[in-house]
């Protein structure tokens, strides 16, 4: 079962860095093919769209065939599409290499989430799939950077074909150490699968995901403009300040994770608390830099600590279509991510300044704690029922 897992957390590295790795080739792709930084940055959003958009459709259409051939298939066509972009000769047919690609990434994701958790000890599921995810952390961590400097070194196609190097690895190991995991329900269809949906459990766990990682992604967003401006970092010390970040990051996944496995809905509830907390202490030390930079590592980890709860919430409460949930959490996620830079945005042009993204992070964080309390309590209601329901006369 761990051979499986690193493999599958190399896919998850491999994928991700293809999509982290972007932002740091984006002047050279620009350069290299003619167009200006704003059309290059195109292909971010593209990425984006077809995550949210592309994802859970495909994730739907694919319901009905085994999860291990289906994941060698969607592996195959992530390195197809790195390869493809690679060798992109133009501007048009990048863009549509990463489109491609990014359909097959928001299905796989939910795929190796379903199958770890699924071959996972009793009691374990949390903390597996925070070990997925860790996959994710390293992307941030080494891959981006790695990939850069690749791209700078040797030019941004190499960077491609070296993404392309490592999800074929990461597909011949798989091949070989991934078990075969059935469906749930083998030959739904995908007008059945959505039925899922109708659950208010569903509806509030990724709600819960939407609402409760919005205050972080706000956050990060703005993480560079908030690090030189308020606490005057010098602009080459963001980069060092991103490292730490994924490395509190990592560590508050597994921790996450951990906590996630003693005491599920507890856990999430105190966990974003304590997040909110976090928010509303780096407002109130934002200008002085050593508890600024001890603050970018702790909420790192407060905010990744979340996750991995997050995500085995919509497993349990998706049982019957755990695939597509997972598939349309992650589109949340990325609904969140641009919600957040909107909402960002309008909270520094009203007047509030720079500083004040914190405390709106911190309010929108509450929000996710009061969707997570309600649905805590309709989980307590539903087993009281049910207890008395079973109990002796």
């Amino acid at each position: 079962m761990r051979l499986s897992l690193v493999s599958l957390m190399l896919c998850v590295f491999g994928i991700t860095t293809g999509e982290f790795v972007i932002a740091g080739i984006l002047p050279d792709i620009a350069g290299d093919l003619h167009v200006s930084i704003s059309a290059a940055g195109l292909l971010v959003t593209a990425y984006a769209i077809g995550m949210i958009v592309g994802g859970p459709v495909m994730t739907a259409l694919t319901s009905r065939y085994p999860r291990k051939p289906l994941i060698m298939v969607l592996l195959a066509i992530v390195i197809v599409g790195n390869l493809a972009s690679a060798f992109a000769p133009f501007y048009g047919a990048l863009f549509g290499a990463r489109i491609i690609t990014s359909l097959a990434t928001s299905t796989f994701f939910a795929n190796a989430i379903v199958i770890a958790a699924s071959t996972a000890p009793p009691g374990k599921q949390a903390s597996t799939v925070s070990k997925l995810v860790f996959g994710m952390n390293l992307s941030m961590m080494l891959g981006a950077p790695i990939g850069t400097f690749i791209g700078n070194h040797y030019g941004w196609r190499a960077t491609f074909l070296a993404i392309a190097a490592v999800c074929t690895l990461g597909l011949l190991l798989s091949l070989k150490l991934v078990p075969a995991v059935e469906n749930a329900t083998p030959g739904t269809s995908a007008v059945a699968e959505l039925r899922v949906f109708r659950n208010r459990n569903v509806q509030l766990a990724i709600l819960v995901t939407a609402i409760g990682n919005a205050g972080l992604l706000m956050v990060f967003t703005y993480f560079a403009p908030l690090l030189t401006d308020i606490t005057h970092i010098a602009a080459g010390s963001v980069a060092v300040l991103l490292l730490v970040y994924g490395v509190g990051a990592a560590a508050g996944n597994f921790v996450g994770g951990w906590l996630s496995d003693k005491a599920l809905m507890p856990s999430q509830v105190g966990l974003l608390a304590v997040l909110t907390a976090g928010l509303v202490f780096m407002w109130a030390v934002s200008t002085h830099t050593v508890l600024t930079v001890i603050m970018v590592f702790l909420i790192g980890a407060m905010g990744f600590s979340v996750i991995p709860g997050m995500q085995t919430r919509v497993l349990n409460t998706a049982s019957e279509a755990p695939t597509l949930a997972i598939a349309v959490n992650a589109s949340a996620y990325q609904l969140a991510a641009a919600f957040a830079g909107w909402l960002g945005g309008r909270v520094i042009d009203s007047g509030f300044g720079l500083r004040s993204v914190y405390l709106a992070a911190a309010i929108v964080t509450v929000l996710g704690i009061l969707v997570s309390c309600y649905a805590w309590y309709r989980d307590r209601t539903v087993a009281e029922v049910a207890q008395t329901e079973t109990s002796p006369a």
